[in-house]
């Protein structure tokens, strides 16, 4: 089977001029300033038979649609670590490391590095190579995971889920000054004023975000070590996440920290018209929900709950005035400075997929920012 060209042909007259820096995330973003980002967590899509693409063809598309998504001006792509059969990333440093020597401008992050069950120091040395490589274009979006096959796989407890984070993210936190670091903990060999290698060229070390699921304790954690949090909202209504907002800010205040950006992580899916992208999505939302929810005791989805999700939750599926509209409100209800779609939703397949990320990047984004300015 040869390879094919993924992306359609029309996309390439959109390609922007390269920015000569990479984007920065700020708090308190104008709507120029606004991070427009997508991610992935390499699904294993369907091929034109029916069948399951192998997790190889599947890396290559993902390196596919982030090539181009830079191409089109998207901002960030990220991509997240899991290990199980229906996600086919589970190294996505290295996936980025191969999208950053292909473009030119679009932020290469994670969403999420499993720091619980991996070492700091390990992913401290990885993201500042792919910063190198990437010419500062690196950043880590750190958390516990929801799902949990990578503890029984490199040997931690799930007894200690909470405590091994947190450990981990101390260190994390230290490494970031890039000078000698002496830490102990329970979880990890100690360093006495040890030095770790290769340093960034950026002041304050890494660029990083804390992944947080919706607690009181995660948002105050990511103020305390002073690393920026991204909400990951994936269902419900935004506005439920409005206190988890403001106590993020409160926080800050509280604790003298400099104000820090508040981004957002949501599904979604965007097609011509509010019908055909539901239509789309809908088989393949609906086999990985029930997938996962059998493995988790959850009842079985129904249509009537994905077009609740669709109407007013936090499913950002439709045309994309629809998509613009949405993400518009939700970025205006938390104040926030980051908006990333996760465009890849269970077996969708690849020409399906860069179809949602071309509209995204040539209608969805410029509406947005039109939206907010008005």
């Amino acid at each position: 089977m040869t390879e094919r060209d993924p992306a359609p042909a029309r996309a390439r007259t959109h390609a922007p001029a390269p920015r000569s820096e990479p984007l920065r995330t700020v708090a308190g973003a104008t709507p120029e300033q606004l991070v427009l980002g997508l991610d992935t967590f390499g699904d294993v899509t369907r091929t034109d038979n029916g069948e399951p693409a192998s997790h190889a063809r599947v890396i290559r598309d993902v390196v596919e649609q982030a090539v181009l998504a830079d191409g089109l001006g998207v901002d960030a792509i990220t991509l997240g670590e899991h290990h199980r059969d229906d996600f086919a990333l589970s190294s996505p440093e290295i996936a980025l490391a191969a999208i950053a020597g292909r473009t030119e401008r679009i932020l290469l992050g994670t969403g999420v590095t499993v720091l619980s069950s991996d070492d700091p120091v390990r992913v401290y040395e990885r993201f500042a190579t792919l910063d190198a490589v990437s010419s500062g274009r690196a950043e880590a979006i750190l958390g516990r995971g929801s799902f949990t096959e990578s503890f029984p796989l490199f040997g931690y407890r799930l007894e200690d889920y909470d405590t091994l984070f947190s450990e981990k993210l101390d260190l994390f936190a230290k490494l970031r000054d890039e000078g000698p670091v002496t830490w102990s903990g329970r979880h990890r060999a100690s360093l006495v004023e040890q030095e770790v290698f290769p340093k960034t060229e950026r002041p304050g070390g890494v660029r990083a975000w804390i992944g947080v699921g919706g607690s009181p304790q995660s948002v105050l954690r990511t103020v305390q070590f002073g690393i920026p949090m991204m909400l990951a909202i994936i269902g419900g209504q935004p506005a439920r996440f409005a206190p988890f907002a403001q106590l993020y800010r409160q926080a800050q205040d509280e604790l003298g920290r400099e104000p820090m950006p508040l981004g957002v992580h949501s599904p979604g899916h965007v097609a011509s018209t509010d019908a055909e992208a539901r239509e789309q999505l809908w088989p393949h939302f609906e086999a990985n929900r029930n997938r996962i929810g059998a493995e988790r005791g959850w009842p079985r989805t129904t249509r009537a709950e994905f077009e609740r999700e669709a109407d007013s939750g936090s499913l950002y599926v439709g045309s994309p005035e629809t998509v613009a509209q949405r993400i518009a409100s939700t970025v205006r209800t938390l104040d926030a400075d980051r908006f990333d779609l996760k465009y890849a939703n269970g077996t969708m397949p690849h020409e399906l997929l860069c179809a949602s990320i071309e509209l995204y990047a040539t209608e969805v984004m410029p509406r947005v920012r039109e939206l907010l300015a008005e």
